[in-house]
């Protein structure tokens, strides 16, 4: 396979994270157990790891550390769950970026993202929440996504990306664009996740043109079309839809991944990161390796990761 060497622009550089290995929760008998997993993203060829959920992966820094120099592994940085939609979670969520801001620099990281509160249960699909704030909820949210990027990033150095998610209250294109005009762009950018935002029929290479000063992180990886009608047309839970394989491997998925390339090339900075973040929870521990595999070589092949 013949890799692209991307003329100018910034180096993207390519990773992957326990998601990809069907990693959703710190602690759950049907995931990957960590050692395997390093050692399969080390194996097909990754330098760069978004850690995952806090505490998948040993939370003591130097034996953290240990774990992935042995691997060649750097890290990107960290995600942290945080319903900043709900006042009464704030002094929680700021106590949890904390302590996942600490060993993200610990380790040499320079994200955190920003993963919102869903209005339904991830493992059962089930509603807790309403699913589009009111005035004062979307205010909350606002406010407190910047008050946490302005902490973050000055207590720890750290860019705080914030991740629209599927099932959450900021996943469609509009609510997307909202939430960027509104926030304070000193302290909150963009996680763009191309799958979760073709889930919800939004315009990823759109919103990197329209907002290249905002994109901070991306998450890459597509959706299944055909899978996405059936989720369309039944409302099903974004965890149903993910049991289903409504998160597809590149080629065969949308959005194609070439124009995202160029447009992220066109972007005036020295680097971005990209990293590979297919949903697949749950599965078989044998499942994931190929995937990632045959994704990493068709990115590199489209000039994503070619300096790493």
């Amino acid at each position: 396979m013949t890799t692209i060497d991307p003329a100018g622009g910034p180096r993207l550089h390519l990773g992957s994270c326990p998601d990809s290995w069907g990693v959703w929760f710190a602690d759950d008998p049907r995931q990957t157990p960590w050692q395997r997993f390093l050692d399969e993203l080390s194996g097909v060829g990754y330098q760069w790891i978004e850690l995952g959920p806090y505490g998948y992966l040993p939370t003591d820094p130097a034996r953290l550390t240990d774990e992935l120099g042995r691997r060649g592994l750097r890290v990107s940085g960290q995600a942290v769950g945080a319903p900043l939609h709900d006042s009464s979670q704030w002094e929680s969520t700021l106590a949890e970026a904390r302590r996942v801001a600490e060993l993200v620099t610990a380790v040499g990281g320079k994200f955190m993202v920003i993963l919102p509160g869903a209005y339904r249960d991830e493992k059962t699909g089930a509603s807790k929440a309403v699913r589009e704030l009111d005035a004062e909820g979307w205010n909350t949210l606002i406010r407190n996504n910047d008050e946490l990027g302005r902490i973050i990033g000055a207590e720890y150095g750290l860019t705080v990306a914030f991740h629209p998610h599927a099932d959450s209250h900021v996943e469609t294109q509009a609510q997307v664009e909202r939430f960027l005009h509104d926030t304070d762009p000193r302290y909150v950018s963009l996680c763009l996740d191309t799958g979760h935002f073709a889930y919800r029929h939004g315009d990823n290479v759109g919103i990197i043109e329209k907002y290249p000063e905002r994109l901070g992180f991306v998450h890459i990886k597509g959706v299944d079309p055909e899978v996405l009608k059936v989720v369309d047309a039944e409302d099903l839970s974004f965890g149903e839809a993910v049991k289903r394989g409504v998160m597809a491997e590149p080629p065969n998925a949308e959005p194609k991944v070439e124009p995202i390339a160029e447009a992220l090339r066109a972007l005036d900075r020295d680097e971005v990161f990209v990293i590979v973040e297919q949903d697949l929870y749950p599965c078989e521990f044998d499942v994931p390796e190929p995937i990632a595999r045959r994704t990493y070589d068709y990115l590199r092949s489209v000039g994503i990761g070619g300096d790493q």
